[in-house]
């Protein structure tokens, strides 16, 4: 490659960030490009602060609905937009509020899912195992996982398999509590 040719796409790469920056002067285009990394790092952290008060206050609700399953609480739903850490958080949220509690969650990212298994200590020394119930769950919806006994997390591919999925949760619990 020679010197004018890449002296002709630096000139292109300048040209274009100008533009992008609407007008402002070459000397300027890097304090401008620090800033606007800058305000990329504030709103991703502003937006993991609102998402953990949606998680938060989703929590609550999701605790009201838990099911009974031979004198076990379980949770076993879908949350809309919801990220991994997002569902950690709702998971340990709610093992936190139910005290005894089986917890999984699942969230569509795209084309993929997320799941989330929790379990309270509790429960785990009765034989309830986050990853071995993660794991039931991802093997019906085309994913796979694990994690400890009281957590866990896994991911799939067939979101119109969930329901199903979820649904069976309750199903395994009743077989092993």
């Amino acid at each position: 490659m020679n010197v004018l040719h890449v002296l002709q796409q630096k000139t292109a790469l300048v040209s274009d960030l100008q533009q992008n920056f609407r007008g402002v002067k070459e000397s300027e285009l890097p304090e401008k490009v620090s800033a606007c990394i800058e305000q990329i790092h504030s709103l991703e952290k502003e937006v993991a602060s609102l998402q953990a008060k949606i998680a938060a206050s989703a929590s609550s609700d999701i605790a009201e609905n838990a099911r009974e399953v031979n004198g076990v609480k379980v949770v076993a739903v879908s949350v809309d937009g919801a990220d991994a850490n997002a569902l950690r958080e709702m998971a340990d949220k709610l093992r936190d509020k139910l005290h005894s509690a089986v917890v999984v969650l699942a969230t569509k990212d795209g084309a993929k899912l997320q799941l989330c298994a929790g379990v309270t200590p509790d429960l785990v020394k009765k034989g309830l195992k986050a990853g071995e119930l993660v794991k039931f769950v991802a093997a019906q919806v085309g994913g796979k996982g694990g994690g400890k006994p009281d957590f866990a997390m896994a991911g799939g591919s067939d979101a119109e398999a969930l329901p199903k999925a979820l649904e069976s949760v309750y199903g395994w619990v009743g077989e092993r509590a």
